[in-house]
């Protein structure tokens, strides 16, 4: 048996992920039918709190980050 970048040539021709109907963005894996940035087909958009924008300017932020 061989290993490394033989082994692996079987994977480099397939694309597991297609562009999504709802965002757009190339995360919609075809396997798992579901979109890993926007969250397709669920009804909620797929969003966690850490990863969006404060919106906040730096002296607040410090503040938050302080407690």
């Amino acid at each position: 048996m061989t290993k490394g970048n033989v082994s692996k040539g079987r994977r480099s021709g397939d694309r597991n992920h297609i562009r999504c109907r709802r965002c757009g963005r190339s995360s919609y894996h075809k396997q798992h039918g579901k979109c890993s940035s926007c969250g397709y087909p669920e009804s909620t958009m797929r969003g966690y709190n850490w990863s969006r924008k404060t919106r906040l300017g730096k002296r607040k932020l410090m503040q938050r980050q302080k407690k």
